[in-house]
């Protein structure tokens, strides 16, 4: 497992959440994590608008990626570890590291947050 082929799973992740195939973007995830899914899919906003690697880093036994997920009201910044599992590149963590508020062209910004969720 290389950098190389993480970027290139972890691009396809992105576009997955993107086109809002849940099952193929955490095709690649381990059976912990896709055991606690509920979990993981609440760092992300969904739906995704957009979805970029930002950074790919070794560390360890794996490898570090950054992911910035765009949704309608907010831009959230998820770290996500990966490591070789049966050969191939595997999401073995996430978690979170930011998430920034999103002004929505067109609406009226009130003094509190709508704090809408939805989850399928």
């Amino acid at each position: 497992m290389d950098e190389q082929a993480v970027r290139e799973q972890a691009r396809a992740l992105c576009d997955a959440l993107v086109a809002g195939d849940i099952g193929r973007a955490t095709g690649d995830f381990s059976y912990e994590l896709r055991r606690n899914l509920g979990e993981v899919l609440s760092l992300l906003p969904l739906p995704a608008i957009e979805a970029t690697v930002d950074s790919v880093e070794h560390g360890g036994s794996g490898f570090n990626v950054v992911l910035r997920l765009v949704g309608e009201s907010e831009e959230v910044l998820v770290q996500t570890r990966w490591k070789d599992r049966d050969g191939r590149p595997t999401v073995v963590e996430a978690s979170h590291l930011s998430r920034t508020e999103r002004t929505v062209l067109g609406g009226e910004e009130g003094p509190g947050d709508d704090d809408e969720s939805t989850t399928e």
